[in-house]
């Protein structure tokens, strides 16, 4: 990160130094959030060690009860760790369509990837909603919300590859289905069963990259994709809860009015790997 302030400083190419400029402080920026997070964390966790005093703690940190009663209301909520330090790419699938050279995106994953940014920039994060080239072997270089089935990209297929405990197969009838590896049960998606029904199931995990976050959200149908998203952001804090910073997937089920989700229901728990 010096290195790359002090290069930036005495780049003698305007147009470079002014984007990278644009990067370098979208990086800072979410750094100073991550902290204020940190920072309010450790303001509750110090309370239960000194015995629910806030006044103690404000002693105990060198601040007055008026700051950090200020700091508890404005600073980011400790769930926000859930997705990494940002900036976040909001990843999604394109689809090439016959005649036409330019990428387009379903409705349902266009809906998906609003909702999610929406809510994220809720966290205080910084987004890039990125349209995957089905043509190009994408990755992530930072911290990622990815929507994407194992057929629809490289990265999508290159991520469920990796997961332990629940994988996509295709079946004879060329449906797809959600496997559980741990009991066996295989999922078929409620749009394809012989009387279908307006719902879907969707595929989440949350993985690391290094000292980066990876959410990754994949309905068997784009529309399950809407369902899962619904699900991860109601029910983030309880997720990081229970699971912190590690490594798990699972999956959900949602019934649809259109393209509004109902309430999302739990198909298969989260599993830790390891």
């Amino acid at each position: 990160m010096e290195e790359d302030f002090d290069g930036l400083r005495t780049d003698p190419d305007p147009i470079r130094r002014g984007r990278r400029a644009t990067d370098l402080l979208a990086v800072y920026q979410q750094r100073s959030t991550e902290l204020a997070r940190i920072r309010r964390a450790a303001i509750e966790e110090a309370r239960d060690l000194l015995g629910g005093s806030y006044t103690e703690v404000a002693k105990a940190f060198g601040l007055t009860k008026g700051r950090i009663t200020q700091i508890r209301a404005t600073a980011p909520p400790a769930h926000r760790a859930f997705f990494g330090v940002g900036p976040l790419a909001v990843a999604l699938p394109g689809r090439i369509i016959r005649d036409r050279d330019d990428v387009v995106i379903a409705a349902e994953d266009d809906k998906t990837g609003a909702n999610l940014i929406s809510e994220l920039e809720k966290l205080s994060f910084i987004t890039e909603r990125v349209i995957i080239d089905p043509r190009e072997e994408w990755e992530p270089t930072g911290d990622a919300v990815i929507v994407c089935g194992p057929a629809s990209a490289h990265i999508g297929h290159t991520l469920m590859s990796r997961d332990p405990v629940l994988r996509m197969a295709i079946g004879d009838n060329a449906q797809w289905y959600l496997v559980d590896e741990v009991t066996g049960d295989r999922f078929l998606s409620p749009l394809d069963e012989p009387d279908p029904k307006r719902a879907d199931h969707a595929y989440i995990a949350r993985r690391k990259r290094g000292s980066h976050v990876i959410v990754h959200i994949a309905g068997l149908h784009a529309l399950g994709s809407v369902g899962a998203a619904r699900y991860v952001m109601e029910s983030v804090p309880e997720l990081f809860a229970e699971y912190g910073d590690e490594e798990f997937s699972m999956a959900v089920t949602t019934e649809f009015d259109g393209l509004i989700p109902k309430q999302p229901k739990i198909l298969v728990p989260p599993r830790k790997w390891s």
